[in-house]
């Protein structure tokens, strides 16, 4: 526990932890505005190339499917590499499919671009990872949550502001044709300037970067003996790790899922033009602003009190709520019950999100990157899997309907999560030496 921050000081920068703090928000949040850039957009994009359900289907379904995998090779990377080189990476060469989108000529090119654009979802495990190896027990939660969730928040603004960018291209008098090519150029060149800036100014961990570390000879806490896939195996074996696998697949999957489908929903059920479905969709992913870390600060202070177990329990209860609150969207008969109803599942969704990687950390310290990878895959299965129920079924509203009963059954395998007494003895010490110090 020795260098970790026992408190978020939120307008500083002036330790390699805040540091870490704000500068992992702001990369996930020019990495997720990067990676839901098309969706709000899609009703132009759609006229463009004369596309059918079924191919904006696979479009919705490429855009999270290779997540998958470089969520699952990106958590042992950060073990080996360390985050501040494994983000800069991802960055740099997750921009290009972002410009390369904007000069696709067809469904396919469109395709294939749309699928690369997938691998910077990624950046959410590094982001966790990073402010997990920052931030002591009694804060990490807290930490984990507001840096996701205020990076998650690049999603909402994707859907309110590519419209307005859309707009404002076209204010200029480029044809349409040429307009949304042009506002997808900014996301591309924003992630490329934000990853010289993570390189240059964060580093891996308290203590310095791995790589000058490892040449002092000195043990890396968190990357298991010698890091990468021995992270994978461990974090693979351990069964808490699957369970949350599932509800994180409940949580931020149905994320992830609402907003690609969102801007169309609320054009083809209520008929709202692009700009006023693109707001809508927006406040979806604008609530990650403050409800993650709510979900986060709850964790904390719900482990505070009440131990380990408590971090679980609080997961059921919120997935429950998201389950819950989603079958009423799924039913809402006007657009007005419909955002009310979407504001008030995607507050217990975005909380669930939270109060996951609050309890992400305390799971294998050892394997740290290995179980932030294969648990943020699970969000993209999940998302994956709701896509293809889209596919199967052919109607919204009743896949809508069918998420809202699974993440309900969901919620269950929170409940099934349990700590040994062993395991909370050690945690307690840990929470306690970080206090110490």
């Amino acid at each position: 526990m020795t260098g970790k921050a026992t408190r978020i000081h939120l307008l500083s920068l002036g330790t390699p932890q805040m540091r870490a703090f704000h500068l992992t928000w702001m990369a996930f949040f020019v990495c997720f505005f990067a990676w839901f850039a098309c969706a709000p957009l899609m009703p132009v994009i759609k006229g463009e190339f004369g596309l059918t359900p079924a191919q904006i289907a696979n479009i919705n379904i490429a855009a999270v499917a290779v997540t998958i995998l470089v969520r699952l090779v990106i958590g042992p990377m950060c073990d080996r590499f360390g985050p501040r080189k494994t983000y800069s990476g991802l960055m740099a060469i997750g921009a290009l499919p972002v410009l390369g989108v904007a000069f696709a000529q067809s469904y396919e090119t469109f395709l294939v671009f749309r699928l690369l654009i997938g691998a910077v979802g990624a950046s959410f495990v590094i982001t966790q990872y990073h402010t997990s190896v920052m931030f002591a027990p009694n804060v990490v939660g807290t930490a984990n949550a507001a840096a996701a969730g205020w990076g998650n928040a690049g999603g909402g603004a994707a859907q309110a502001l590519m419209p307005l960018l859309l707009g404002a291209v076209l204010m200029l008098g480029v044809d349409h044709a040429m307009g949304w090519r042009v506002a997808l150029l900014v996301p591309g060149v924003l992630m490329l300037a934000m990853a010289v800036i993570y390189w240059c100014f964060t580093q891996d961990c308290p203590e310095g970067n791995y790589s000058d570390m490892r040449a002092r000879g000195q043990a890396i806490t968190g990357s298991g003996k010698g890091g990468g896939w021995e992270s994978f195996r461990a974090a693979s074996a351990n069964y808490r790790v699957w369970l949350l696998f599932i509800t994180y697949g409940a949580c931020f999957g149905v994320e992830i899922f609402i907003h690609n489908i969102a801007a169309t929903f609320y054009v083809d059920r209520f008929g709202l033009s692009l700009k006023a479905a693109g707001l809508a969709a927006g406040s979806f992913g604008l609530l990650a602003l403050f409800a993650r870390a709510l979900g986060g600060w709850l964790s904390d202070k719900a482990a505070r009190r009440r131990g380990l177990d408590a971090r679980a329990t609080l997961l059921f209860v919120l997935i429950l709520g998201e389950g819950l609150g989603l079958l009423w969207f799924a039913q809402a008969g006007n657009v007005t019950l419909a955002v009310v109803a979407m504001l008030l599942f995607g507050l217990f969704t975005h909380m669930a999100c939270g109060a996951t990687y609050a309890l992400v950390p305390f799971i294998d310290r050892k394997a740290l990157g290995g179980v932030a990878g294969i648990i943020g895959a699970g969000g993209n299965v999940g998302a994956v899997a709701a896509g293809f129920l889209l596919k199967g079924l052919g109607d919204l509203q009743q896949t809508l309907t069918v998420l809202g009963v699974l993440a309900t059954i969901a919620a269950l395998c929170a409940v099934a999560i349990r700590f040994s007494a062993e395991h909370k003895a050690r945690e307690q010490a840990l929470y306690d030496s970080a206090l110490a110090n």
